[in-house]
């Protein structure tokens, strides 16, 4: 168990000791193999610390996005554009297990129910922390929000660099993918454009 205390409350981040154990045995053997002494003092704990990480970055599996949602949603007659931009995203690439990260825009148009704001980026970080390609990523946060809240339309762009094309590979360290996905009312050129026109505009 890892615990940071700041003030008044402390956060936890708890481990199952066995799982903790089984994955550390592994990358002790990885170690090995690539040719590294893990008993020499900058690798002892190193399996460990490598364990408990891989288990952080994976932890979406065991959430369910949609209860996010559905625990914060207000009955609302607001229906005009919700737009939340430049989420950060860290994942894994499922090829290579090496990280992809960027930002995800997530607009929706709500139809009776509006959604606390910062489930949002929760969603994100749900579907992030499971081992992923971007396109899938991006349809998978879009319907599960389409699913949940029902809007009138609902749209996401994520952008990411990704670390198997920057450090391997190709090695095009300035690369950028860009992925899209639209339902409903911004599937209509004007309504698409908009968004797309206010997740490039500085309105900071």
């Amino acid at each position: 168990m890892d615990t940071v205390e700041q003030r008044n409350y402390i956060s936890k981040d708890i481990y199952n000791q066995e799982t903790t154990q089984h994955i550390l045995d592994h990358y002790s053997a990885i170690l090995t193999e690539v040719g590294e002494d893990v008993t020499r003092e900058g690798l002892v704990k190193t399996p460990e610390r490598a364990s408990k990480a891989i288990q952080f970055l994976t932890s979406g599996y065991q959430t369910d996005p949609r209860e996010i949602l559905q625990s914060a949603l207000f009955k609302e007659k607001y229906s005009e554009m919700v737009l939340v931009k430049d989420i950060e995203l860290y994942s894994l690439c499922e090829h290579h297990i090496l990280p992809f990260f960027g930002k995800a825009h997530i607009a929706y148009i709500p139809n009776g129910y509006i959604v606390g704001l910062s489930k949002l980026p929760r969603v994100v970080d749900v579907f992030a922390r499971r081992l992923q390609v971007q396109e899938r990523l991006t349809h998978e946060i879009l319907s599960c929000i389409q699913d949940v809240l029902q809007p009138l339309g609902a749209a996401i762009v994520i952008e990411a660099r990704h670390m198997c094309m920057m450090m391997r590979g190709v090695q095009k360290q300035n690369s950028v993918t860009t992925t899209s996905a639209f339902t409903g009312e911004f599937e209509d050129e004007t309504t698409r454009s908009e968004f797309l026109n206010l997740i490039s505009a500085n309105l900071h």
